[in-house]
């Protein structure tokens, strides 16, 4: 499972007017099961992405082809961990721990 956390290096105005093709980019990857949930941070400087799927390299290649990066309206930093324990609602993404 992957933590993305977005930095804005832009100014908000700049990010408004982005914003509804980054929204287009979060359904698509919702639909797909990529992403499990997303928001604003508070304050709000950013944003993150609570992501599934495939290895670091596939969700950096993902997190590169967000409208906000391809702007260079914001920074990713992709967290990497092993969801060991979930709320049952997200039990189809328990991992286990390497042998």
């Amino acid at each position: 499972m992957f933590v993305l956390e977005l930095t804005y290096t832009a100014a908000l105005e700049s990010i408004e007017e982005a914003l509804p093709r980054h929204i287009a980019w979060l359904e698509e990857h919702y639909a797909a099961g990529t992403f499990l949930a997303s928001g604003r941070k508070v304050p709000r400087d950013g944003g993150v992405i609570l992501a599934v799927g495939g290895d670091r390299a596939r969700i950096e290649a993902l997190v590169a082809t967000d409208p906000f990066v391809r702007a260079g309206l914001t920074q990713y930093r992709v967290t990497e961990f092993l969801a060991t324990t979930t709320a049952p609602e997200l039990a189809a993404h328990r991992q286990q721990l390497p042998g």
